[in-house]
């Protein structure tokens, strides 16, 4: 596998990629960057964390099931009924240096043009080093013969991993928005690498709130490989 003109990271194996951001947490609900810090859900991030089984078990078989270290992404892993997911630090959210635990409402005081994707964090992550931490995922996944991977992070992150499978610069990021306890795929269109789901929420929809996102398609379930 390499890299192709465009951006592109030629795969040969893997078909899907399901994205699950992790649920609610209390910096998460009042805005505030977190990537170091080690929070836990909240009971609304728990419930959202139970919610997912029903969606991720009608996907099917998984061969690759891999979650961020910190807790708030393994425990939803762990509530969505996957109990030993591959802990990988590849996953880890985008490090926000000084920018941890503030919020772009206080980010933008001191730089009002600033965004993640486009100047990364002051003393932490570069889009250059994300960027080819997404790229290593994807190859790494794709030489181990991984075709359905399931991975539990957190909303940079998975942003711009969905941004390189797309073969996408990762400044597109500022367009797409995840929410705690959300469910998406990358797969296949025709032989292009395609968003097939994008920002699903179970939890909002078993608790009878409007739903805000893409549904959910009818798809069957794939038998075990």
């Amino acid at each position: 596998m390499e890299k192709c003109g465009g951006g592109f990271i030629r795969i040969n194996k893997v078909e899907s990629i399901t994205l699950v951001r992790h649920g609610m947490t209390e910096w998460a609900e009042s805005g505030k960057h977190t990537s170091v810090t080690d929070v836990a859900l909240t009971a609304e991030g728990r419930a959202e964390a139970l919610a997912l089984w029903r969606f991720l078990v009608a996907q099917g078989h998984f061969d690759g099931i891999y979650s961020s270290p910190m807790q708030r992404a393994y425990h939803t892993a762990i509530l969505a009924g996957f109990s030993d997911p591959e802990l990988h630090r590849g996953l880890c959210e985008w490090c926000y240096g000084r920018y941890e635990g503030m919020t772009t409402a206080e980010i933008h005081q001191k730089d009002p043009e600033w965004s993640v994707f486009r100047s990364g964090g002051p003393g932490g992550e570069s889009p250059e080093n994300v960027r080819d931490r997404c790229d290593d995922l994807l190859r790494e996944w794709d030489e181990k013969g991984r075709r359905h991977v399931l991975c539990f992070a957190h909303g940079h992150i998975l942003r711009a991993l969905a941004i390189r499978w797309l073969g996408l610069d990762l400044r597109f990021g500022d367009h797409l928005h995840l929410d705690p306890g959300s469910v998406s795929q990358l797969g296949w269109e025709h032989g292009v690498p395609a968003l097939h789901l994008w920002n699903y929420r179970p939890r909002r929809l078993i608790s009878g709130a409007r739903a805000g996102s893409l549904r959910p398609p009818l798809w069957g379930v794939r038998s075990g490989q």
